[in-house]
């Protein structure tokens, strides 16, 4: 495998300007470091050397057939909202900016499906396709600035998952440009289909490594009926996670159901001034929009009294719902203002949260460290989210090695080591030990198939061969 050397670089980028024209090709050395990294905390980047701006497939083909030619590695970035370091630029590469590809291109209502060009936002999509009756759920904590085709590249979640799946669940067909600028198409519109591998699977949070997503065919349903919610208040982070074990156990489904810690609640309350409950360990937020709302949620009060809640409240107004659900989304914002931040994304057995927070409370004593816990506990899906400060080198290694400790526990209970945020840089060395010798090889093997020359993301998702 060789790689561009400078000289290969401008060359690239001089005839990629005269084909395609100077507007697609930005080296301004300011706007070219803003493209540096994503979100994420502890991961490698430096400044590309240029910034790619394609406006439609055609345009991204072109650029990495011309890629290929002059070994030319390209990252591939969405919105820059990621959390694991999935789209940071590295030595010598050029980046590929997705932003101004944000068409909807068509929506189906009959078919109760969205054609969509990557750069289209999360929200906006939700809201083109709320006026024809229909719905997106997938909702990323991100969702009124992250854009589709990230969500794609890193199948994210979101807080409607326990019900409705992650983005993968709603991918029906995609267009994508191949290292070597042939143009694919997978997958299909009908609602059954089986013919050939699972390509559309295979490029699903795939990061940028594999190819380059230039338009979704993505499923709808119908808009769901307004949801009921329930806000239960815990004295301990353990009751908490025994009333969503009960909940599981008891086979009922919300279409929500979310988790937060003391330090996440006392964080958004500072920053909301809502007056969501003081003394309160711990807080469940359950929505559910089945015709028998009230009921589930009747059922869910039961349970969450049963394990141990201190306060229970059913409500059935849509602006207080959505009030709570603001709040839910404000519990990143409002820890990132306690310090420095580092992010982890973690899923277990649902029935194994309780294990898993406990095991989180001790790790933040061992340290030393403000821990704040918040997540999916529908689907197991929590996100430690471990203040230190970025100053003292003492903090950040104990912010890291709690980080690898809540991971690795993960893998212990039976879960994985991302829920939805990807692999990205942060977390390679950790894919390694959750796929084993074998994946690993396959994974490396599927890589080398459609990206030979190794020009597309190299640092992204793969650990080293011989990592494990």
């Amino acid at each position: 495998m060789t790689l561009a050397t400078s000289h290969g670089t401008d060359l690239f980028l001089a005839e990629l300007a005269q084909n395609l024209g100077t507007d697609v090709v930005v080296t301004d050395r300011d706007v070219v470091a803003s493209y540096r990294h994503d979100q994420s905390r502890f991961t490698d980047s430096t400044d590309p050397v240029a910034v790619l701006m394609p406006r439609d497939t055609g345009q991204v083909s072109s650029m990495l057939a011309l890629a290929a030619r002059f070994g030319v590695t390209i990252v591939p970035r969405g919105a820059g909202s990621g959390l694991s370091g999935a789209a940071n630029a590295s030595e010598g590469s050029v980046l590929l900016s997705l932003h101004r590809m944000n068409s909807i291109v068509e929506i189906d209502a009959g078919n109760r499906t969205v054609v969509v060009q990557p750069g289209v936002i999360t929200a906006d999509l939700r809201a083109a396709v709320s006026k024809v009756g229909l719905h997106y759920p997938p909702d990323p904590g991100s969702v009124d600035f992250c854009s589709i085709g990230g969500n794609i590249a890193t199948n994210a979640g979101g807080m409607c998952c326990v019900k409705y799946g992650v983005t993968g669940d709603f991918v029906l067909a995609l267009c994508v440009v191949m290292a070597d600028g042939q143009v694919l198409r997978t997958g299909h519109t009908t609602v059954k289909g089986v013919a050939g591998y699972d390509l559309t699977s295979l490029f699903v949070g795939s990061e940028g490594t594999l190819g380059i997503i230039t338009e979704a065919t993505l499923r709808l349903v119908p808009t769901p009926r307004a949801a009921h919610t329930l806000v239960a208040s815990f004295p301990t982070l353990e009751s908490a996670g025994r009333a969503v074990a009960s909940i599981v156990h008891a086979g009922l489904t919300p279409s929500m159901l979310e988790i937060l810690d003391r330090t996440t609640i006392k964080a958004v309350d500072a920053m909301t001034r809502m007056g969501l409950g003081d003394g309160v360990e711990a807080m469940l937020l359950v929505q559910s929009d089945e015709p028998d709302a009230r009921d589930v949620l009747g059922r869910i009060e039961q349970l969450s009294t049963e394990a141990g809640a201190s306060d229970t409240v059913i409500s059935d107004d849509a602006a207080e719902g959505e009030m709570l659900l603001e709040a839910r989304r404000m519990a990143l914002p409002a820890l990132e203002q306690l310090g420095d931040w580092l992010l982890d994304d973690v899923c277990v057995p649902r029935t194994r949260i309780v294990e898993l927070i406990a095991f989180i409370e001790e790790v933040a004593q061992r340290h030393s460290l403000t821990i704040g816990v918040f997540g999916h506990a529908g689907d197991g899906n929590l996100h430690p989210t471990i203040i230190y400060d970025s100053n003292d080198a003492q903090s950040s290694a104990s912010a890291v090695a709690a980080f690898n400790h809540i991971t690795e526990k993960a893998l212990e209970l039976g879960g994985t080591v991302t829920g939805e945020h990807g692999i990205g840089q942060l977390k390679k060395s950790w894919l390694g030990r959750e796929l084993g010798s074998v994946g690993v090889q396959v994974h490396h093997a599927v890589k080398e198939a459609l990206d030979p020359a190794g020009i597309l993301n190299p640092l992204g998702v793969l650990p080293p061969r011989d990592s494990v």
